[in-house]
């Protein structure tokens, strides 16, 4: 499509991302407000420390704000097959915590850990079919650290780690949401890195080719996905901080969880996910792992250890909700630099 006169600026992937970014934040700080008498109110959590002042606030939000970041992708990104599949699993995953936020009683662990376990092997199926399709002998490849080329990786294999990063990248980031405005602003960095990745890496044919990582066509496409969300992201945070009016539920974490998933096996580097995520990881995997251990296992271990680990920073060391949020901030920047500099330059 051919643009005339100052509508020429939309050929430019700059425009779009900054476009997106600013749509995201002003419909969704203008309009999010107007939905709170439409959500459902939080039951509480239970064993957490947060569960009685979470109590009765709007939840839910994240399905206004995920829907949002779907229509503007839509409205501003030039999407393509895969893009457009990412969109509509990131809103069915939406729709599932959305449901289990509305309903009263939880839906239970193992139905939910049962529907994110079959979008996340729908959505690594997709990605291996339109990534493998792209490349010259049909065969996809990732990139790590320490090494200077790529990896070729057995369909099988891909989609087995493809799944199992994606579950835990939803999971994770849900047990993080804990605290008013951790789990967003651990994400919000996360989208930041990555968008910034797929436009000045990935998608940068020269920049790519002298990192040695592989050039992702797409790239400043995904850039303006992601940035749309870190647009919506903001707007939500507006009112989700410290003490926050609206909180996003299951609705909002697993679908951030899955999009930043997504966004690290675009990359062709699973090991971005730690880069990304860490923190949330750490914070709401070591609780996963150890209810894994003794549920099925019968194993106690890390005993003296509260997970979340927010939840034990608050309890055992008198850390208030705005310490947690800005220590656990400064410590995944800290991991974050130190990481993306690992990985783009010891190859």
């Amino acid at each position: 499509m051919k643009f005339f006169g100052p509508a020429r600026l939309l050929q430019s992937y700059v425009v779009l991302i900054v476009l997106a970014l600013y749509l995201g934040f002003f419909i969704t700080w203008v309009l999010l407000p107007r939905f709170y008498s439409w959500l459902p109110h939080d039951r509480g959590r239970e064993f957490t420390l947060t569960a009685e002042a979470a109590k009765g606030k709007p939840t839910g939000s994240g399905s206004v704000f995920i829907s949002l970041f779907v229509l503007i992708s839509l409205l501003v990104a030039p999407l393509k097959g895969l893009q457009v599949c990412i969109l509509v699993l990131t809103w069915i995953t939406m729709v599932t915590g959305f449901l289990d936020d509305r309903s009263a009683t939880s839906w239970g662990e193992y139905l939910k850990g049962a529907l994110d376990l079959t979008i996340c092997l729908i959505a690594s199926i997709l990605l291996y079919f339109f990534i493998s399709k792209g490349t010259a002998d049909g065969s996809i490849y990732i990139w790590i650290p320490f090494l200077s080329g790529s990896v070729r990786m057995a369909p099988w294999l891909y989609i087995a780690m493809g799944t199992v990063l994606l579950w835990l990248s939803i999971n994770t980031t849900n047990c993080t949401d804990g605290v008013d405005g951790l789990s967003s602003t651990l994400v919000l960095i996360a989208l930041i890195t990555m968008g910034c990745l797929f436009y000045f890496v990935l998608g940068h044919k020269e920049i790519a080719s002298y990192l040695l990582v592989p050039h992702i066509p797409q790239g400043a496409t995904w850039a303006v996905m992601t940035f749309a969300l870190a647009g919506v992201l903001m707007g939500y945070l507006w009112h989700n901080a410290f003490p926050s009016k609206v909180l996003m539920g299951d609705a909002g974490s697993r679908a951030l969880g899955f999009y930043i998933g997504v966004c690290v096996l675009v990359s062709g580097n699973p090991f971005l996910i730690l880069a990304t995520s860490s923190i949330i990881f750490v914070n709401g995997g070591m609780g996963l792992l150890k209810i894994i251990l003794l549920r099925f296992f019968k194993i106690r271990v890390f005993t003296k250890i509260r997970f979340p680990l927010h939840d034990h920073m608050r309890h055992n060391h008198g850390w208030s909700p705005t310490q947690v949020l800005i220590k656990f901030m400064i410590m995944q920047v800290l991991i974050t630099m130190a990481l993306l500099g690992i990985m783009l330059k010891v190859r």
